[in-house]
């Protein structure tokens, strides 16, 4: 396919950045949540407002009540939603969490309260500093007509506020996935404010009993429900790390318009001229990379894990390149909370670490090729 976008596609984008500059932007959504301490670290109106645009919908069937779109449509978003850095559990939610129940008896319990905006879920993955999601250790034994869920669970986004936790655990068949809802008995929740003035969490796990109904998919499928939720995670966080990269150069390339040194703009500079066109050039192959990921993973393409892997590597580390790029040229004004490229920059940390950072997954692109 090529990579650029269609027509309906490009209608969605234009649609979508005027949302988000106008009811999602900066001053009335980040900041403000931040400055007044919110518990949740973003707005439950401006949710319901996704609802209302149809954007929760986006990968929910359209027999199951969504739009029946695909990855590339929720990149569309999610590359808006960096680009304002608009607080929301978009991501997570409506990409990640709606892709692991897909096929699965828990729709029809979980998807209409995404699709109001009324629901918020969570994915309980990593246990230790680094996403490792090949070394869950979190036991779940059978109990009863269910299972009895021991361990702990950390950088949980969204999950002080989540009504659901998708929680992957070990089994004696095998590793399985568990939709755990937040009044489960034993479940404790941490809330921990990010970097970016997110709020993630610490879950432990006392003993929480969940019914055999919580299992999502098949009691030691969970390899292939998991792989389903990051591949959808991984690519739409490399999207709004596109967006991420995209504003910051913007901002900056702006501020070198505007700005006088030595009795000239400094944009007039020919060093901070190459850094810039260097910069653009970078991240439309981010842009590329991530396009191709999203359609690769529409077209249902054993080509796509790879794909996805490259997608979040080259867009991490072009975000970052676009953020410390970002502050540099902005000099020391760069590093106050009153211009807003800073924020930016603790959005890349966060993101860049979801889902595994460059590092993770350039060793896991070598291992999938044999090296």
């Amino acid at each position: 396919m090529p990579l650029y976008l269609n027509d309906d596609q490009a209608m969605l984008r234009d649609t979508a950045r005027s949302f988000m500059a106008g009811e999602g932007a900066i001053r009335t959504q980040l900041r403000h949540w931040r400055d007044k301490g919110c518990v949740d670290g973003f707005g439950h109106a401006l949710w319901k407002q996704f609802a209302e645009m149809g954007f929760t919908g986006i990968l929910i069937a359209e027999a199951d009540g969504g739009l029946g779109l695909g990855h590339v449509e929720a990149g569309i978003v999610l590359e808006e939603i960096g680009r304002n850095l608009t607080p929301s559990p978009f991501l997570v939610s409506a990409v990640a969490f709606v892709e692991a129940l897909k096929g699965t008896a828990l729709r029809d319990r979980w998807y209409p309260g995404i699709l109001a905006g009324d629901t918020v879920a969570a994915l309980a993955i990593d246990e230790g500093p680094k996403h490792r999601p090949d070394d869950i250790e979190m036991r779940a034994d059978r109990s009863g007509n269910g299972f009895s869920l021991t361990g702990r669970k950390q950088f949980v986004v969204q999950g002080a506020s989540a009504d659901v936790t998708l929680v992957a655990a070990q089994t004696d068949e095998g590793l399985t996935l568990f939709a755990v809802g937040k009044d489960a008995k034993g479940l404790e929740v941490e809330g921990v404010r990010l970097a970016d003035s997110s709020i993630g969490a610490r879950m432990t796990f006392e003993s929480v009993e969940v019914d055999a109904d919580a299992v999502v998919g098949d009691v030691g499928g969970g390899e292939t429900v998991l792989a389903r939720a990051l591949n959808a995670g991984r690519t739409g966080a490399a999207a709004e790390l596109v967006g991420v990269g995209a504003a910051s150069m913007e901002m900056t390339v702006d501020y070198l318009k505007q700005r006088r040194q030595f009795g000239r703009l400094i944009g007039e500079f020919q060093a901070l001229q190459f850094r810039a066109a260097h910069l653009y050039s970078e991240l439309e192959i981010a842009r590329a990379a991530t396009l191709k990921a999203q359609q690769l993973l529409d077209e249902g393409s054993e080509d796509a894990e790879a794909m996805v892997s490259v997608a979040k590597a080259k867009a991490g580390r072009v975000s970052q390149l676009a953020v410390q790029e970002g502050v540099q040229m902005h000099g020391g004004i760069g590093m106050t909370d009153e211009y807003d490229i800073g924020l930016y920059m603790k959005r890349d940390r966060v993101l860049n670490e979801l889902f595994g950072d460059p590092a993770y997954h350039a060793d896991r692109l070598a291992r999938m090729k044999g090296y």
